[in-house]
């Protein structure tokens, strides 16, 4: 490939920030790249003040404003991780200028409510109403010939989570398909949230993997980036919560797919249908999506059962060796989510993770993993500086 246009020097500043909006009593721990095009991910949560619960978001909501005017960002989506989703979602203001997923996994340090916010320093985002109600919006962001799609809080309310699952991607699919995108190619990471994940997983994994191989997506070819945990949907009847991102106008050679194989085995070994995890190249940095991880060899055989503190040490090594493929590492992590089965891991989770990922924004949950001898899963979304000339900037 012959490098053009895209020569240019990028001058970037990766910093920190944890601040705490005093008027408002809000902490927002933050990482952003800055540069032309900025980024942040940000966790906010409000300081109990003595007021109900829409009070309480009322202030949380806000920080977001804050935090976007402090840094000259829009935000993209919003991630609402509650303690009792079907009776707090209704405190959730509606959202006309991004995507969001409310869910029920309460957080473990006392809160409420924990919001992670993706923001983006670009003059073209907005937001689409979409005519298929499971789908919703979409949050576009548009910049150098990219299109990034955003779309969050899929829910069916009917069904088994087979079913779910199925009208869920088939819905995504539909509305991908009239701006003539389709998941196989375009879809770079998905979350799936499954209410009592110990019962419902199972028929999760075999309708995915049945929509992805009327699609083409086989062990041949490649899957997705996704985490499948434990998490209620605030719609009751909802057994399955779908939330995606895709991206239109790359070029295939930006797209590598992450296995670090001296620690992971394939996924579809174990009859799952995912990737470990992706890296996205753009003239201007790099991308990288870990999907959810845990403490796993690369046998597909859980390591260290009943032990929260090496599995937490394995999980942590097994996401260093991912990022380590796409040339990356703990410093580029943006932010991390934290699912445990048992709150009371809750603090020897914490030492080892947020030892282990300094100053990055992190929110630990109450989630079961997929497995019942997984006592702790992980994600991230990493930014490496570092991007390839070939390809257009973000």
């Amino acid at each position: 490939m012959i490098s053009l246009a895209f020569t240019v020097t990028y001058s970037f500043m990766k910093r920190e920030d944890n601040v705490f909006f005093c008027d408002i009593h809000v902490h927002a721990t933050s990482r952003f790249l800055e540069c032309e095009t900025a980024e942040l991910h940000s966790m906010l949560y409000a300081e109990p003040c003595g007021e109900d619960l829409a009070a309480q978001i009322v202030r949380l909501r806000k920080g977001v404003d804050y935090v976007a005017e402090q840094w000259d960002v829009k935000p993209v989506f919003m991630r609402y991780f509650m303690t009792d989703a079907t009776n707090q979602a209704e405190y959730i203001p509606e959202e006309t200028d991004c995507a969001v997923s409310i869910i029920q996994q309460p957080p473990l340090d006392g809160n409420k409510v924990v919001l992670w916010v993706y923001f983006v320093r670009c003059s073209n985002i907005y937001n689409v109403k979409e005519k298929n109600a499971v789908v919703g919006s979409t949050t576009v962001v548009e910049h150098n010939g990219y299109k990034h799609l955003w779309n969050m809080g899929m829910c069916v309310p009917q069904g088994g989570s087979d079913y779910q699952t199925s009208e869920l991607l088939n819905a995504y699919e539909a509305v991908l398909a009239e701006r003539n995108l389709n998941i196989a190619d375009h879809c770079q990471r998905t979350w799936f949230f499954v209410r009592d994940v110990d019962t419902n997983y199972a028929g999760l994994v075999v309708a995915r993997r049945d929509n992805f191989t009327e699609q083409g997506l086989t062990s041949d070819t490649h899957y997705i980036a996704s985490t499948g945990i434990g998490g209620s949907p605030a719609e009751t009847k909802a057994l399955v919560q779908l939330g995606c991102y895709a991206l239109d106008g790359y070029q295939k050679e930006q797209i590598k797919y992450l296995y670090a194989p001296t620690h992971l085995n394939p996924t579809y070994e174990y009859g799952v249908t995912f990737e470990r995890g992706t890296s996205i190249e753009f003239g201007d940095r790099k991308h990288v999506y870990i999907s959810g991880t845990a403490s796993i060899n690369n046998k597909g055989e859980v390591v260290h059962v009943g032990n929260i503190k090496k599995q937490a040490e394995r999980m942590c090594e097994n996401v260093d060796t991912l990022l380590a493929e796409a040339g990356s590492g703990p410093a580029d992590v943006m932010q991390v989510i934290v699912y445990l089965r048992d709150i009371a891991d809750y603090k020897v989770a914490k030492e080892i993770v947020g030892y282990h990922y300094q100053g990055a924004p992190i929110v630990y949950t109450l989630a079961p993993v997929c497995r019942p001898q997984w006592l702790i899963e992980m994600e991230c979304i990493a930014i490496n500086e570092k991007g390839n000339p070939d390809f257009k900037p973000f």
